[in-house]
């Protein structure tokens, strides 16, 4: 308790005249109170001017030197109160030392309970804390208000041998010094090391009234040991991703909370699409985009800048060139307002409770590849220089990882691009069949491989469906596949039936193999042709898996084909299946990636992809949505190998929109033909297109009965354009020629070729068949050009 002995007291009047004194008084002046009273008090100062005047006045409170009745002087400090309504006052005396002292131990405590460093609580002779500066974000780590135990601070698995400490000290008033203490510890681990150091605190009788504990926080080998920690975690969880996205996120993620409440990662806009980022020196548009954000209490400010926003320009300051040289820098609220012009723009980048902050850029080969902020909104202490070499040190780690991920996306990006340039488009709409075709790669995109699809119209409203798979990833396998999908169209092109197109196609690859053979280019492929006429399908394999089919009816099957092996094993032939489709039927081709499963029980995965194709084949829905819905029926997590589908709808042409005759290898049917095309366009109301293509029919039976024999079949198509094929038993390839003006012929096929919009020859059992395709309405010809 404070000790009140000591204080000499007086009452004085208005006039200023001494009316009571007190016994201290006599003590401190050695005059009684029957010498003083009566008399005015400042009688008994040494010195009269006392007043800021100079007119002897007292003031409210001072020091002065009074005279003692042995006539030393006895220097005092006094404060004068005014008691009401009386107009009297009461002065209080007391010596100058002992108010030194008080005022010394007054300040001193005020000094401790005021510093950030080093806590200090003031115990009772109960050990209660009456005193104390401890807060949660401060040396001890927790807050000690006045009435609390020590228990309440310390770990409770300490507390009763840490007060048992404090209480010798008391007893003993031996001090204590570097005790080690765990207290508890809300914004981490749940406890924190301190060192204490105790000490008893005496009254001026020397009686123990309790004891002052002082708290220094261990704070550089524990800062020292979460700088490693954070390091490390930096070291282990930067650079697992090959997203820039994740990148950036996974480095917001290590800086909070451990190092800040709120952090913030921006990426250069081209860093984003794995280009290098321009050089930029001064203020202006920083072409950053905010990538990833984190925060310590679960969500992001609302009002801030949010993941996608791009960072608004700045005012160039020479803590933003220091930025741009790969310096960290520490800030405020305030010296973040500077690099704004618009007040709106500076309250979209600093958090409303944020108390400091710091900037990193990711710096590397020169370049600013993004930057990171971070802001303390709940800790009391601001960052200072080693914080910065900290995020300096870390942002330097981080910046290489963000670039290898950039050189990984800009090479990612060329493979992908180089894939889907070789893909077909996704859909195609033509007489024969609707399709859609949908590409997943493996890893979610990270890895690229050799499956494709195709869709190839023929000649004759027929399609040629592809889907193929060549062994092994990357680039060497992109392009291999290009190679094949280039090599397949080429013979589809040629009309070749599935089983021969498959035999030419396993010697190209069984070439490429013998050009790398580090690398073989084993590849598997399924190649089906659709016919909408006869409304058949013929299909053969090398080594792929069987396609599903689902009827209009909503029943699905799996066509039982006879596998091939893979291409470029060889010595094996290859199996041609022909199936009939109804009209509206769906076909779906695959790779092995959308059937096998981690179990590897690929038939489970067939009857899977069998009940999702009839789930999702509705009458009227687009195929390109029904192929969506069947891989996201595999679930969030990305395949583990690429998958292609194909899905076709076929169509049919009706009976009444096809023709067709045969006639004897005779010159004279040529005639007869001739006029059995007119009447039967005559009958599809095609009446303009008669005349070419009586040229067209013709030149072409003409040809048969001449070079082919008989038969000779004639068949006339309708759709979107006009169809003529005729056949004959040969498999002579007609070659197309230009007459010289001598010669009386050869100008037939030349006349088909000028008259049709294209033509060609196709093989099949028994002979060949010719065909030529015209507009419904043709254009005018040029026969100059044949004379």
């Amino acid at each position: 308790m404070f000790s009140f002995a000591g204080i000499a007291t007086a009452v004085i009047d208005e006039h200023g005249d001494v009316l009571r004194w007190s016994q201290e008084a006599c003590d401190l002046l050695g005059l009684s109170a029957k010498e003083v009273c009566g008399r005015p008090f400042l009688d008994l100062f040494a010195e009269r001017r006392l007043g800021a005047d100079g007119d002897g006045s007292l003031p409210a409170h001072g020091r002065a030197r009074l005279r003692h009745d042995s006539g030393e002087p006895v220097d005092v400090a006094f404060r004068v109160v005014d008691l009401q309504p009386s107009g009297q006052s009461l002065v209080l005396v007391v010596a100058a030392r002992p108010a030194d002292d008080w005022e010394h131990g007054a300040n001193a405590l005020r000094a401790l309970l005021a510093q950030d460093h080093i806590g200090i609580s003031v115990h009772d002779q109960d050990l209660t804390v009456v005193r104390s500066n401890l807060t949660p974000d401060g040396p001890g780590g927790s807050a000690a208000s006045p009435g609390s135990r020590l228990s309440d601070l310390l770990s409770p698995r300490d507390a009763q041998a840490d007060e048992a400490a404090l209480r010798d000290v008391l007893d003993t008033g031996v001090p204590l010094v570097g005790r080690d203490l765990r207290m508890r510890w809300p914004h981490g681990p749940e406890h924190r090391q301190v060192s204490l150091t105790a000490f008893r605190m005496e009254g001026i009788d020397g009686a123990p009234e309790g004891v002052v504990a002082l708290y220094n926080d261990a704070l550089a080998p524990q800062r020292a040991r979460s700088e490693l920690d954070l390091l490390r975690q930096a070291a282990v969880r930067i650079g697992g991703s090959l997203d820039p996205k994740r990148a950036a996120q996974d480095l917001a993620d290590v800086l909070v909370p451990a190092f800040a409440e709120l952090a913030c990662v921006e990426l250069a806009e081209a860093v984003l699409e794995g280009d290098e980022p321009r050089r930029i020196t001064g203020g202006g548009d920083l072409h950053l985009c905010r990538a990833a954000v984190a925060a310590a209490h679960g969500h992001w400010p609302a009002d801030l800048l949010q993941p996608g926003d791009p960072i608004p320009p700045v005012v160039s300051t020479a803590e933003l060139l220091d930025l741009q040289h790969g310096r960290a820098l520490v800030l405020d609220p305030a010296k973040v307002a500077t690099f704004f012009d618009d007040p709106e723009e500076f309250r979209r980048v600093v958090p409303e409770t944020g108390r400091c902050g710091m900037w990193a850029p990711l710096f590397a080969r020169g370049l600013v590849l993004g930057t990171i902020a971070v802001w303390r909104t709940d800790r009391t202490h601001p960052f200072d220089q080693e914080d910065a070499d900290l995020l300096t040190e870390i942002a330097s780690r981080a910046a290489l990882s963000v670039d290898n991920v950039r050189r990984y996306t800009r090479e990612h990006r060329s493979v992908l691009a180089l894939q889907q340039r070789l893909l077909p488009p996704p859909t195609s709409d033509t007489l024969a069949a609707e399709t859609a075709g949908l590409y997943l790669p493996a890893g979610g995109g990270a890895d690229i491989s050799g499956d494709w699809y195709d869709v190839i119209p023929l000649a004759s409203f027929r399609v040629a469906l592809v889907v193929g798979e060549v062994a092994g990833h990357g680039l060497y396998a992109t392009a291999t596949m290009g190679r094949l999908r280039t090599a397949v169209r080429t013979l589809a092109d040629l009309e070749l039936d599935p089983t021969e197109l498959l035999t030419h196609l396993d010697d190209l690859v069984r070439q490429l193999t013998g050009e790398n053979a580090d690398s073989p280019a084993g590849a598997t492929c399924l190649y089906a042709v659709y016919d909408p006429v006869p409304r058949s399908c013929a299909l053969a394999s090398a080594g792929h898996t069987s396609p599903v089919v689902v009827g209009p009816d909503g029943t699905s099957k799996v066509i039982d084909i006879s596998a091939g092996p893979p291409l470029g094993v060889g010595g094996m032939p290859f199996e041609t299946v022909i199936v009939d489709l109804e009209p509206g039927s769906v076909l779906a081709l695959y790779t092995d990636g959308l059937v096998e499963r981690g179990d590897g029980d690929a038939a489970a995965g067939l009857r899977w992809l069998t009940e999702s194709l009839v789930a999702s084949c509705g009458a009227g829905r687009p195929l390109s949505e029904t192929g969506r819905a069947v891989l996201s029926d595999l679930g969030d997590a990305p395949p583990r190998d690429d998958i292609a589908l194909l899905l076709a709808r076929t169509r049919g042409v009706p009976e009444e929109s096809t023709a067709g005759w045969e006639f004897e290898a005779d010159p004279a049917v040529v005639a007869t033909a001739r006029q059995t095309a007119a009447r039967q366009l005559a009958e599809w109301g095609l009446e303009e297109a008669v005349f070419t293509t009586e040229l067209i029919v013709s030149e072409l039976v003409t040809n048969a009965v001449r070079y082919g024999g008989g038969p000779v079949g004639l068949r006339l198509i309708r759709g979107d354009v006009l169809v003529c094929e005729v056949s004959d038993p040969s498999s002579t390839q007609p070659r197309l020629r230009r007459a010289r003006w001598t010669d009386e012929g050869g100008r037939g096929l030349f006349l088909v070729a000028q008259l049709a919009t294209r033509w060609g020859s196709r093989y099949r059992r028994g002979g060949k068949t010719i065909w030529a395709e015209q507009p419904l309405v043709p254009t005018a010809v040029d026969f100059s050009e044949f004379l």
